[in-house]
């Protein structure tokens, strides 16, 4: 069973490394301004590596800051580089949105802003919208992440209560030209959703933010609601002027690590499927749907199968134990799976960090309900308790990498073997 956890690890290192920015930013880089700046600013858990890629790759004298999640900073030595905390804001994150804004402040015609935006940026730039406090959105965003809304939702909510999502950084850069590069950890890769847009268009309002939380039943402070339930100050919307010079290039996205992963499976022997890189839903519903998809292949005699798919699933939050979308998938997948004999399976976040955790993910082999049972281990109970994390732990099953430096969402694989 070695070589199989082997290849399991092997499959979501392909994921991880197809998705380096030393591998997806240079190819995407535009001229240097021939006469103004070139001022680069970013945001996100692959931000200091882009810029990174960025100082790199340029000859010539460059600026500019960026922030990144606490533990993903690289050194740089022209671009500033900043952490503050992720998923939930932080002070340090308000001063960083605010140090980018006035970064692109008073610019000209004749110089370039290069954004560099991945995932974790809609928490990492937490810079209030006028009339909403730090603490206001520290405790939607706390809410947003236990009620099972999805990013899109989420981020949704998030550009309304910003001063600098939601194409406002666009905005404040204006008439300076603009080339953002992206890094999709989101389905579908909408860059209005990526790290809820900062420099792009907004085609959501004041109004589908407050149905958001309402279809939610969170708790909303006065002064959130005040603003929602107006029209003033909206996001820059298609069409806005501030767009005339911006244009944004998606560099590497989830189906690009699924399909890496794919090459590997097949030279491995096995028979890539991928099911798909914008799966969503409850992260326990996908895995018992994935679990009945398995076993559908292993009982028509399919040979070896690599059933791989990517996207984000939710967890709504019930229990008090330590956990992450990737280890409640996995654990409800091992429950469903029952020991089924010859499928095995990995999942994890390629950011390195399965949501608050120290890990990426974690892996179920045939054996995995059993070992535990002897270890005295209830898996219903732990996932009832939302406490996969610490039956993973147990088992020594966790998959820890530490920050990759770049984010293209969940990987999950299940190998078949029949």
């Amino acid at each position: 069973m070695a070589d199989r956890r082997d290849l399991l690890h092997a499959l979501f290192d392909a994921a991880m490394r197809r998705a380096l920015p030393a591998v997806c930013v240079p190819p995407h880089l535009p001229p240097m301004p021939a006469t103004g700046r070139l001022v680069v600013v970013g945001a996100g858990k692959a931000a200091a590596s882009m810029a990174a890629s960025v100082e790199q790759h340029y000859q010539g004298k460059l600026e500019g800051v960026v922030v990144t999640r606490y533990g993903h900073a690289v050194p740089c030595r022209q671009i500033e580089v900043l952490e503050a905390r992720h998923p939930v804001p932080d002070a340090a994150g308000e001063a960083a949105a605010a140090r980018i804004l006035a970064t692109v402040g008073g610019l000209g015609e004749d110089d370039l802003v290069l954004a560099l935006i991945s995932g974790g940026a809609s928490a990492l730039l937490a810079l209030p919208a006028q009339g909403v406090t730090l603490e206001d959105k520290q405790a939607i965003n706390r809410a947003l992440l236990r009620s099972g809304a999805n990013i899109a939702e989420m981020n949704c909510v998030r550009k309304h209560l910003s001063a600098i999502k939601g194409g406002r950084l666009a905005a404040a850069a204006a008439p300076a030209r603009m080339v953002t590069l992206m890094i999709s950890d989101v389905p579908g890769d909408d860059p209005a959703v990526i790290g809820s847009g900062p420099t792009v268009p907004d085609p959501t309002t004041h109004g589908d933010a407050l149905a958001v939380l309402d279809r939610y039943g969170i708790a909303i402070p006065d002064a959130v609601r005040t603003r929602l339930a107006g029209t003033a100050d909206e996001t820059p919307k298609p069409g806005d002027a501030c767009f005339e010079r911006a244009a944004w290039r998606m560099i590497v996205t989830p189906k690009d690590a699924l399909d890496a992963a794919a090459s590997v499976a097949s030279a491995a022997g096995y028979r890539p499927i991928i099911l798909g890189d914008a799966i969503e839903g409850e992260a326990s519903t996908v895995a018992a749907e994935q679990a009945a998809l398995a076993k559908q292949h292993a009982s028509a005699g399919a040979g070896k199968v690599a059933l791989i798919s990517g996207g984000e699933t939710t967890v709504t939050v019930r229990g008090q134990g330590r956990g992450g979308r990737n280890a409640e998938y996995l654990l409800a997948l091992a429950v469903a799976l029952d020991g089924a004999s010859g499928i095995q399976a990995i999942a994890g976040d390629t950011d390195g960090i399965d949501g608050t955790e120290d890990n990426a993910g974690a892996v179920v082999l045939a054996d995995t309900l059993a070992r535990g049972r002897a270890l005295g281990l209830d898996a219903d109970a732990y996932l009832a308790g939302n406490d996969a994390y610490s039956y993973f732990e147990r088992l020594g099953d966790l998959v820890v990498t530490g920050p990759s430096l770049t984010n293209v969402n969940d990987f999950r694989a299940i190998l078949i073997d029949s």
